[in-house]
């Protein structure tokens, strides 16, 4: 084992270890003397060197960063962003842990990743199943600038910053590779956010030039002398954090220049997003995202339908000209915010009925009211509530769509519906982050 001095001082050691298997998360699995290490910025098969970040005698595994490569894979490329290059900094920032992997093989280490969890958590039989690839995303060719939705920290000196994995350093930045040319160019990085604690920033990819900036406050007042910073035509909107959050809807939303919200298009219908609100990242997720939905939901006309974890009504929308208004739509979400957004989408379908609570409550209380046809299910990371698969059991709906970010909670809950009556009949995963590990999966459920 080798040691270095790091920026305090203190020993940081250093391990020579062969990477063995990709694992979920952005990580291989490397070992160490019987000891369990999860690496990243590495790829399978290579010998590096790498600094331990967590080694706690105690801890059932240590994680570590490459800091050398001695033995390279054929598929490392040069990353295409220093900040979050782990050979050049020693706290890389995150957001593209995959840029020093080519994206060709970016891909198909997701898909061993997919695999992986549906054999190992959702209890599938590779013989019984064709796991699928992942497909690439039509945009760049160098999967660079399909952020439409960014957020950064603020630090100390009043620029914009992100930090390392697992930690709380910040590193300041002049530019994301992997956000939207018109976030880069909006002169957002030239501000001084002095006062402000978070920042987020959108680009509507309906016209891909109009900006929303939201800032949340650290100091009162402070929002109003950071908007007077920003160039005309980018409208800016605070979030004061006395009283409350965005997340949870308690605090004061202030228009500070222009519009508090953004105009987004889809398969030919207007949506508006407002800066609470949420919306899909990948520049062509939206559509994309709903057209597969539509091909596998297969909504006639007259069928009920609840969309769950329904958001600002990007599935609810198309829905509900489906079935028409012989039937019915529910569109269910919990964020106040979010569920103001889909209030105003779906104002113009009188089948549409917009509920804003908790998914498994509301739906216990639908399946009730109404006899369900299908399902379509958009849920956060962590994937659905075990009350919500019990719900979708006892309802007996002979068909449900979910759409997943994260391949372990969609494994998770694929065996929940499936020990519940369900057949996953189709799986696909589409690579809406580039360079990064996350992946899209949206499957396709009917009753046995």
């Amino acid at each position: 084992m080798l040691l270095t001095k790091d920026e305090n001082m203190t020993e940081s050691p250093l391990l020579q270890v062969r990477l063995g298997n990709i694992a979920h998360g952005g990580h291989t699995v490397a070992r160490h003397e019987g000891r369990v290490i999860f690496v990243r910025h590495g790829i399978p098969g290579e010998l590096v060197s790498v600094r331990l970040t967590d080694s706690a005698p105690d801890a059932k595994f240590w994680r570590a960063d490459v800091v050398e490569v001695h033995e390279a894979s054929e598929h490392r490329v040069p990353h295409f962003w220093d900040a979050a290059d782990a050979l050049k900094h020693r706290d890389p920032v995150g957001g593209a842990e995959f840029g020093h992997i080519s994206l060709e093989h970016q891909r198909e280490l997701k898909a061993r990743v997919a695999a992986e969890q549906f054999t190992r958590l959702a209890g599938l039989k590779a013989e019984d199943y064709n796991f699928p690839p992942v497909q690439a995303v039509a945009g760049a060719a160098d999967g660079l600038g399909w952020r439409t939705r960014m957020s950064y920290s603020v630090d100390g000196s009043g620029h914009l910053a992100m930090s390392a994995f697992r930690s709380n350093k910040l590193t300041s930045i002049e530019s994301m590779p992997l956000a939207h040319s018109a976030i880069e160019s909006s002169g957002i990085y030239a501000v001084d956010y002095t006062g402000i604690d978070r920042v987020e920033v959108a680009v509507s990819s309906a016209d891909d030039q109009t900006i929303l900036v939201l800032l949340s406050e650290a100091k009162q007042g402070a929002a109003a002398k950071v908007a007077k910073q920003f160039p005309e035509g980018v409208n800016v909107a605070s979030f004061s954090q006395h009283g409350g959050s965005a997340a949870d809807g308690k605090g004061t939303l202030q228009v500070l220049a222009g519009n508090p919200w953004l105009g987004e298009k889809v398969l030919g219908e207007k949506y508006r997003i407002t800066g609470e609100g949420f919306w899909q990242v990948h520049r062509s997720a939206a559509s994309l995202l709903s057209e597969r939905v539509l091909d596998l939901i297969e909504p006639a006309r007259g069928e009920q339908i609840a969309d769950l974890y329904a958001g600002a009504g990007l599935f609810s929308l198309p829905l509900a000209k489906s079935v028409g208004q012989q039937g019915r739509i529910f569109s269910i979400e919990g964020a106040p915010g979010t569920h103001a957004d889909a209030k105003k989408n779906l104002k113009a379908f009188g089948q549409a009925t917009v509920i804003r609570g908790r998914v498994e409550r509301v739906l216990r209380q639908v399946s009730r009211d109404a006899q369900l046809d299908a399902v379509v299910l958009d849920p956060p990371r962590a994937g659905i509530d075990k009350q919500v698969a019990a719900e979708l059991g006892s309802s007996a709906v002979s068909r449900i769509c979910y759409v997943s970010c994260d391949p372990a909670s969609f494994a998770r809950d694929i065996a929940r519906l499936t020990s519940r009556g369900y057949e996953l009949e189709h799986v696909e995963i589409h690579d809406l982050y580039p360079h990064t590990h996350h992946m899209e999966s949206i499957g396709l459920f009917v009753r046995q």
